[in-house]
């Protein structure tokens, strides 16, 4: 009895290890929301990371959260640090890429809980008198995180999150 127990046990992890490995390694989140402003406007606040943290959705998990600020004011070379709980973790996230009032690209490191580096790109396109804002990530997913992918999507987990921030965005930009 024990050897049949065994082998369905075996079977069943093997079959859940070539499923992990067979997920794609690469992943995509994407929200976008329309906010009366001019994309120059949405630019400003985003090229800025000091603007960008007063809707950045994460901040107000941790109200211990350790930041810091080096390089440029605004723009490329901008670097954002953070420290905090569990529930934000640790990481970086630098500007590495702007084309006014077009896009803002980030590198975005993780270094706990989990170690990683994405690609964040905010994009903003006038449509009539308002701003279609775009916020995009994508990355590489290891073993560990197409486990998780298992349980929760990145895009449930982090597109729920892009979405309370486009809409802190959009009540900030909108109130000037």
């Amino acid at each position: 009895m024990l050897i049949p127990t065994l082998v369905v046990v075996v079977s069943v992890i093997a079959l859940l290890i070539i499923v992990i490995l067979l997920k794609s390694n690469d992943f995509r989140v994407s929200r976008s929301l329309k906010m009366r402003a001019t994309p120059g406007q949405a630019f400003a606040h985003v090229n800025d990371l000091h603007l960008m943290n007063a809707w950045n959705p994460w901040l107000k998990l941790d109200p211990n959260l350790k930041q810091t600020y080096e390089g440029a004011a605004s723009g490329v070379g901008a670097i954002y640090s953070w420290d905090g709980d569990k529930n934000v973790g640790a990481g970086r996230q630098t500007i590495v890429e702007t084309r006014p009032p077009e896009f803002v690209r980030m590198k975005l490191e993780f270094f706990r809980p989990f170690c990683g580096v994405n690609e964040v790109l905010f994009t903003f396109v006038p449509e009539g008198d308002q701003t279609v804002v775009t916020w995009n990530m994508s990355g590489k997913l290891n073993f560990f995180t197409k486990v998780m992918g298992l349980f929760v999507s990145m895009d449930k987990m982090c597109g729920d999150s892009f979405e309370k921030g486009l809409a802190d965005f959009k009540v900030i930009l909108e109130s000037q």
